[in-house]
């Protein structure tokens, strides 16, 4: 390398680490981070790819743009309210603020007036009661799946557990519910048929095997229709309680009290006043908290699963459950004021919106998601934008995800906070002027 060699300029990486900016960054992400971004403009300078005077600068830019996670927000105009691939519900301005507080050391376990160790997540349990008076008790664990593996575990392994076959679902991902069921070791029952099941198929199961509990489970995300029959809670649990085996509910979507706008979705409140000792439920669908499986039901029951040792494994750690506590304790979450949105009112948005991008708008239905109220639609409107708009939507700043239909971009407000409609309008510009405008 000779004197004149420009790679001679290249700053020294002590000198980088003590620009203010670059400092600070470090503070901020971490010493790796910002060692790896000075490498790679160093590396770029050494290529002629960048000239040694903005190695400096690009650091700086590079570090500016940097996340310390992966995970981008996304403004979700879908009209889908519980979307899975958006990671459910939306939490409340409420629980966030709880996550931050509990992001610290807190009194999880602790009883601050005597010093010693109280039962965790008392409060949210306290407050799931509360919000569901139909429960015994209730406990929380990390999500829906680990609430049934837990319940089967504690009240069924090497026994059997009673289920119509027309109630063996499938989720998303090829996720069986009949899979999980058999990992813990319990048997499957299974009775009746695709489409009829009747009270004495339940019977002949608990006369012929050892069962150890009864599954109902409320087929979230499909309907069968026709010449079809099931067995009422009532029925199941009066069955259940002359054979001492308890009867568990999964109803899946996670409503605790009735939801007018829903009247065929299950809530907890209404299955266990029906008969069920234990209804199984998601904290992170209708509920609109944080990922959760909820376990409601017999205080005896909740009590005996709850020392189950696999209760250790699948338990609920400090930031959800003060998540949970918030969603109960606080106002409606995102959730509920998207499901209940005034159609008038998105109107409204859509056209101004529509009108600023000179865009027309059109009737829309959105839809509950998360496997919830198939089939239901939720009345609204949205921008219809062109088609090939909805993958630099996806790619901008913010990333907005549209619903791609009947070739068009539908861009849905539903679920878009009405702060951030100046965001959309600025987000769909930038998309037409990097496509040249489109049609």
């Amino acid at each position: 390398m000779t004197r004149a060699d420009p790679r001679r300029r290249i700053p020294r990486t002590d000198a980088l680490l003590v620009v203010p900016e670059i400092a600070d960054a470090r503070a901020r992400l971490g010493d790796i981070i910002v060692r790896d971004a000075i490498t790679t403009a160093q590396d770029a300078a050494r290529r002629s790819e960048l000239s040694p005077e903005h190695v400096e600068q690009s650091v700086i830019d590079a570090l500016a743009a940097h996340r310390s996670f992966t995970a981008r927000p996304v403004l979700n105009a879908t009209g889908v309210v519980v979307h899975t691939n958006l990671g459910r519900a939306s939490l409340s301005p409420t629980a966030v603020d709880a996550v931050v507080a509990a992001s610290s050391y807190v009194d999880v376990e602790l009883d601050l007036d005597t010093g010693t160790r109280s039962r965790r997540g008392a409060a949210t349990r306290a407050a799931l009661v509360r919000t569901c008076p139909a429960a015994g008790d209730a406990l929380m664990v990390n999500n829906g799946a680990a609430a049934l593996v837990l319940i089967t575990t504690a009240l069924a392994a090497g026994r059997a557990v009673v289920i119509s076959r027309g109630e063996m679902i499938e989720i998303g991902a090829g996720f069986r519910l009949t899979d999980l069921i058999a990992s813990t070791g319990a048997r499957l029952h299974e009775v009746g048929t695709t489409n009829r099941t009747h009270l004495r198929d339940y019977a002949d199961a608990l006369e012929a095997d050892d069962v150890g509990a009864i599954l109902k489970v409320h087929p979230s995300n499909y309907r069968v229709e026709g010449f079809t029959s099931a067995v009422d809670l009532p029925e199941l649990a009066k069955l259940g309680r002359a054979h001492g085996v308890p009867v568990v509910a999964d109803i899946g979507s996670g409503l605790l009290q009735p939801d007018s706008l829903l009247p065929d979705e299950p809530d907890a409140t209404t299955t266990l006043a029906a008969g069920a000792d234990l209804v199984v439920a998601s904290g992170d669908k209708l509920l609109g908290g944080p990922q959760a499986g909820l376990l409601l039901g017999d205080a005896t029951l909740v009590g005996r699963i709850a020392k189950h040792p696999l209760a250790r494994a699948v338990r609920a750690d400090k930031l959800a459950l003060a998540a949970m506590e918030a969603t109960l304790n606080g106002p409606p979450p995102p959730v509920q004021e998207y499901l209940h949105a005034d159609p008038v009112v998105l109107r409204m948005r859509a056209e101004t919106i529509g009108t600023a991008l000179d865009y027309p708008i059109v009737e829309h239905d959105g839809r509950v998601g998360g496997g919830g109220a198939p089939g239901v639609p939720l009345h609204g409107w949205a921008v219809r934008l062109p088609e090939a708009l909805a993958r630099p939507l996806r790619l901008g700043d913010p990333p907005i995800l549209t619903r791609v239909h009947d070739g068009a971009c539908l861009l849905d407000l539903r679920c878009v906070p009405p702060s951030d409609d100046e965001r959309v309008i600025d987000a769909v510009r930038q998309a037409l002027a990097a496509n040249n405008g489109l049609p």
